[in-house]
C-alpha cells in the first residue's frame, strides 16, 4: 500500500519564481519526513473531485496568475470546506484574481512589494503553532515584503514585519502587517506563509522548519 500524499502544484500564468524547483525538492523532503508520498504537477487537471480525494493536503508554491477552470474551481473549494488541507506559499497570494473564493482560501490578495529583497525584522506573533514554535521571538530574513489588499480576516496570524525594519516605499500597510497565518475554513485546515522568494530560503534550518510546520498543520490530524 503506498504511502499517504500530499499534492505540490506550482502552475504558473503570471511571474514564475526561480525558486519554485528548489521549493519542489524541499517539500518532497518534508514529505518525506512526515511518511507522505509527494506529487509534483503543473497540470491543473488534477484539480478534480476523484483526484483531490487521493491527497492529504495541496500546497500551491509560488502560483501565480489564474489556472483553474471553473470545474477545477469548484473541486478545490469542495475538498478544502469538506476537510482538505490548503496550504499557500509566497507567490500563492498573486493567483486567481477572478476567482472571490480564493480571497477567503488565501486569506488576502499580494499587491506588491519593495523592489527587490531586503533584510528585516519578523515578530512571531504566536509561538506555539508548529510553523513557529522553533523560531525566535525576532526573527531577522530577507526576502520580498509582500504587502497585501488588505489585514486578513477570520484567522490567526502567526508572524508579522515590523515596517521600521525596511523601506516599505509606497508599500506600507502600517501596524499589524501580517506574513503568515493560518484558519479553518468549514472543516477545512489553511495555513500561508508570504515567505520564500529565493532558492537559498529552502535550505535554509529556519524556513524549513517554518514550512514542515505550516504543511503539518494542515494535515490529518495522526
Amino acid at each position: 500500500m503506498s504511502p499517504p500524499a500530499i499534492l505540490l502544484f506550482t502552475k504558473t500564468t503570471g511571474f514564475r519564481h526561480d525558486s519554485i524547483p528548489a521549493g519542489v525538492e524541499a517539500f518532497e523532503a518534508l514529505a518525506d519526513e512526515l511518511g507522505y508520498r509527494a506529487e509534483h504537477t503543473e497540470d491543473a487537471a488534477v484539480h478534480d473531485p476523484t483526484r483531490l480525494a487521493e491527497f492529504d493536503a495541496v500546497v500551491w508554491l509560488s502560483t501565480s496568475g489564474d489556472v483553474l477552470d471553473e470545474l477545477g474551481r469548484a473541486a478545490l473549494a469542495d475538498y478544502v470546506t469538506g476537510g482538505g488541507g490548503w496550504m499557500g506559499v509566497h507567490n500563492a497570494s498573486n493567483a486567481e484574481a477572478s476567482w472571490p473564493y480564493y480571497r477567503e482560501l488565501v486569506g488576502a490578495r499580494f499587491i506588491g512589494h519593495p523592489p527587490g529583497r531586503s533584510p528585516g525584522r519578523i515578530e512571531v506573533v504566536d509561538g506555539s503553532h508548529p510553523s513557529t514554535a522553533h523560531l525566535p521571538e525576532t526573527w531577522n530574513w530577507t526576502d520580498e515584503w509582500y504587502s497585501f489588499d488588505e489585514r486578513p480576516a477570520d484567522v490567526e496570524v502567526l508572524l508579522e514585519v515590523d515596517e521600521d525594519s525596511y523601506d516599505t516605499a509606497e508599500l506600507a500597510m502600517g501596524r499589524p502587517h501580517p506574513l503568515a497565518w493560518h484558519r479553518r475554513l468549514e472543516a477545512g485546515r489553511c495555513f500561508y506563509t508570504a515567505l520564500g522568494h529565493d532558492e537559498a530560503a529552502y535550505a535554509d534550518p529556519l524556513f524549513l522548519g517554518h514550512l514542515r510546520g505550516g504543511l503539518e498543520s494542515v494535515l490529518p490530524k495522526q
